[in-house]
This record gives structure tokens, C-alpha cells and sequence, in this order.
């Protein structure tokens, strides 16, 4: 058996160890300056490698809209948009969304006005006890974005990420659809107004 060793750091020549002073190694040492813009703000924070963007909207920011369910990427109650794209955020480092842009549940209302999927989640009660519901919103915001006018199966299969423990869905893919409508109204009354 023919082990190599592995050369040992030394001090440069004419000086000892010791006298380079206490060698720096400590969580301190591996935290990274990351800066996100949230729901259109810039943001800056020192935050650990490990720590996951959940966290950081939750703990650092203080945004507690973004739910933990299930810290293994099953649930979708973490859902928010990164770079424009709906993800799980308990499946994210913090670091990795450095320099990008994070949509939050708080930051879909504007000037006090829900957005028309938050509207037509409380019209059509797809709500229960809440928990899944803003990762439901974004997961919708962001299927609806891409597909305006989508059927049933369609609803059912964005949503298929995400899960509800209280409603069965019925509700839940119904607020959908009425989000849908409702955009979709204001897009011909906005087209309309301009001509």
C-alpha cells in the first residue's frame, strides 16, 4: 500500500505558523453580499451559502406571505416567481437568485388593489385554511401569463405542483378559471378603450 501525503500549508520561510496569527475558519467567513430586487425593491443582505431563498423572504426580509410546508419541494405553499419563472423556493439557495428578481405574494397587489387572481380566489372561496394559497396564486399568475384561456385539465395540471389539504380543488381550479375570464375581459376592455 503506497499512500501519498498531501503537503501541509506552511508559513513562508523565516516565520512561524503562529505568528501568521489564529487561522480564520467560521461560518463568517463563507457568507456572500447578495442583492435581489423584491416585488420591484432592490434588496441587499450578507447571508450564508446554505441558506435558502425561503428563508431569506421569511427570516432576512421579513415577507411572510411565502409559506414552509414541506422543505422537500413536494407542497408548492413556496412558490414565488424568480426571474420571471414560478419556483419552489425552499429548493433555491438565496444565493443562487443574486442580482435577480423575486415576486413575492405581497407584490401582486398594486396601490392597495388585489390583483384579479387574488380577487377571484376570495369570490370563488379557493381559500380554506390558507396555508396553500399563496403558492397556489403565484403558481396561477404565472401559468396565466402564459395561457389566457385555459380549460379545465389545463388549471389542473399547473396546478398539479401544489398541494391542498382542505378543498379537494374544486374551488381552487373555479378561482382559475375566473381569474382568467376577468383578465382577459380587462385585456379587451384596456384593447377597446384604446381604438
Amino acid at each position: 500500500m503506497n499512500r501519498r501525503k498531501t503537503p501541509r500549508s506552511r508559513a513562508p520561510k523565516g516565520r512561524s505558523r503562529a505568528a501568521l496569527g489564529p487561522r480564520k475558519v467560521g461560518p463568517e467567513n463563507f457568507k456572500h453580499m447578495i442583492r435581489v430586487t423584491v416585488n420591484g425593491v432592490e434588496r441587499e443582505a450578507t447571508v450564508e451559502p446554505r441558506l435558502l431563498l425561503v428563508h431569506f423572504i421569511r427570516d432576512v426580509l421579513r415577507l411572510t406571505g411565502t409559506h414552509i410546508g414541506c422543505d422537500t419541494s413536494n407542497c408548492g405553499a413556496c412558490t414565488l416567481l424568480l426571474n420571471g419563472r414560478a419556483v419552489k423556493s425552499c429548493a433555491i439557495f438565496a444565493v443562487q437568485a443574486d442580482g435577480g428578481e423575486v415576486l413575492t405574494i405581497e407584490g401582486l397587489a398594486k396601490d392597495g388593489k388585489l390583483n384579479p387572481i387574488q380577487e377571484a380566489f376570495w369570490d370563488n372561496h379557493g381559500l380554506q385554511c390558507g396555508f396553500c394559497t399563496p403558492g397556489m396564486i403565484m403558481t396561477a399568475y404565472d401559468f396565466l401569463r402564459k395561457n389566457s384561456n385555459p380549460s379545465e385539465f389545463e388549471i389542473r395540471r399547473a396546478i398539479s405542483g401544489n398541494l391542498c389539504r382542505c378543498t379537494g380543488y374544486q374551488n381552487i381550479v373555479k378561482a382559475v378559471a375566473a381569474a382568467a375570464e376577468s383578465m382577459r375581459s380587462a385585456k379587451v376592455t384596456v384593447t377597446a378603450r384604446r381604438r
